[in-house]
């Protein structure tokens, strides 16, 4: 697998685990209130997340020639 795929997971799972170090009640009070939205509404912000990281993957992987 590429390297720089592996260095984006990381960068992914630094930038998540800031929240609970950080901010651990707002994080909690977020996390509650997603529980709490409909299956469908989190399946599209899902799906518009993947789909975001995969252009920003694509636009990356062609403007530095890998």
């Amino acid at each position: 697998m590429n390297p720089t795929i592996w260095m984006a997971l990381a960068l992914v799972l630094v930038l998540e685990g800031l929240g609970p170090v950080l901010l651990p009640r707002i994080w909690r009070r977020m996390i509650l209130s997603m529980a709490q939205l409909p299956d469908t509404l989190l399946r599209r912000f899902g799906g518009g997340l993947v789909v975001a990281g995969a252009v920003i993957y694509y636009m990356i992987s062609t403007h530095s020639g890998g």
